[in-house]
């Protein structure tokens, strides 16, 4: 149930996207960009961080939305889970180690990086581009985090598979033209 009276009891976050069509579409063509746009890193993998980076925070609609869809472009089953319980023994690219922690050290604890993560970053084969993609990825799912919790939004295992297959078929681009234009 949301924290919103206005929206039905069982509202998921589409719901507010067309409650709010205003703030939602540029949240939405935003998502598209850092997602879908070009990046060293694949659809899949930008995916893995977000659901990484939601794991971290503790959010559940977004940890299982983007797992999920992450799971629907070809990360194996379990690895998200696997990786938030431990990251080193997880089955993880080793070239996404890296990034996998400095984004997790971001969401936890932004004031505390270093040149010293970006480097381990680079060490492992990625560029300036990777590391700017990774940031806007983790900073995006930080503020939907945010914007999910406070709002009170969430949803059970069952609609996390329909959200991946709806973003895995039309992208983000694809979810803003399914909501209606604001009231004048």
């Amino acid at each position: 149930m949301t924290f919103l009276p206005s929206l039905p009891e069982n509202a998921v976050l589409f719901d507010v996207f067309k409650a709010y069509p205003d703030t939602a579409r540029p949240i939405i063509e935003y998502h598209e960009t850092v997602m879908r746009g070009p990046s060293p890193f694949s659809l899949a993998e930008r995916e893995l961080i977000a659901a990484y980076v939601s794991g971290v925070n503790n959010c559940a609609y977004c940890h299982g939305v983007h797992t999920a869809t992450a799971e629907a472009h070809g990360v194996e089953p379990g690895l998200l889970g696997a990786a938030l319980a431990d990251l080193d023994s997880a089955r993880v690219d080793p070239r996404l180690l890296p990034v996998l922690r400095y984004v997790g050290k971001l969401t936890q604890t932004p004031s505390a990086m270093t040149p010293a993560d970006a480097e381990a970053v680079y060490a492992a084969g990625w560029d300036e581009s990777a590391l700017h993609s990774a940031v806007l990825v983790c900073a995006l799912f930080n503020f939907m985090n945010r914007m999910v919790e406070g709002l009170g939004v969430s949803a059970d295992a069952s609609y996390f598979s329909v959200s991946a297959k709806r973003l895995h078929d039309i992208g983000y681009v694809g979810l803003a033209k399914l909501i209606p234009p604001a009231a004048a």
